[in-house]
């Protein structure tokens, strides 16, 4: 039970890798608190956890509404009385190159994956420096280190998150709050799914490609990024500050082989 009771917050908890994560979080003892701008898949989420035996509670969230992740907040902080794991995980994507991009595409993914980094952050820090411990992970990826075509918007955020968290675990490491990221490879989650079959006409295919991309030769699941989440949330990296963890089947190594 290497998170017994502490009270983790997890954003886009609906599907893919934040449920995966929620899901584990529960099963090595945490309360788990469910956020996500899809009601149905947040509630999908809790339900599973508490069948399994677990504690998780859904809250509906917009991290680009302060008002909405405030009102979220306030609940877990009246409830718990403390938060002690906030997983920044929503996020979206955007394809094309930078010159197709359309302005509204562009602000719409650094609102959700770099104003919605900040506005949770900035609302659960005071409470964690108030109890002065926690832990904050941040989703970035691998993109921030390489490029990858036809994704400038999404680099562009991803980079920026991995940046953000340096210099946020600058700021609050004197609070004992350590503030670290993922950078995942190419994970199978739904959205990767839905993804190849709009844009290829052998998924399958594509698929196999994409593998060749890993050194490891496989696609990464949700749940290799929930094992990461776990070791950053628990005790076990209390000596792990400011780093970008790569969970990304070498993609980024194979890059200097």
């Amino acid at each position: 039970m290497r998170l017994k009771d502490k009270v983790c917050l997890i954003t886009g908890a609906g599907k893919g890798i934040g449920a995966a994560t929620a899901a584990k979080f529960a099963e090595e003892g945490a309360v788990v608190e469910v956020a996500d701008i899809d009601e149905k898949a947040g509630q999908g989420t809790v339900v599973a956890i508490q069948n399994a035996g677990g504690h998780a509670r859904f809250t509906l969230v917009d991290v680009t509404n302060e008002s909405s992740i405030a009102n979220w907040i306030h609940q877990v902080t009246r409830v718990h009385k403390r938060i002690d794991v906030l997983f920044n995980n929503a996020g979206i994507s955007a394809v094309g190159e930078l010159h197709e991009v359309s302005r509204d595409v562009w602000d719409r993914v650094l609102a959700v994956n770099v104003t919605g980094v900040y506005l949770v952050s900035k609302t659960v820090v005071p409470v964690m420096m108030g109890q002065h411990s926690g832990s904050i992970i941040n989703m970035s990826s691998c993109i921030a280190e390489i490029g990858l075509a036809q994704r400038a918007a999404y680099a562009a955020t991803k980079g920026a998150v991995l940046a953000m968290t340096k210099s946020m675990q600058v700021d609050y490491a004197p609070h004992g709050i350590r503030v670290n990221a993922l950078l995942p490879g190419t994970i199978y989650t739904p959205f990767v799914e839905d993804y190849l079959k709009r844009s290829y006409e052998d998924p399958t295919a594509a698929i196999e490609q994409l593998k060749l991309r890993q050194l490891g030769g496989d696609l990464g699941t949700p749940e290799d990024v929930a094992f990461a989440a776990l070791y950053l949330a628990s005790e076990e990296s209390r000596y792990v500050l400011g780093t970008g963890l790569s969970v990304d089947g070498g993609v980024v190594g194979g890059k200097s082989v």
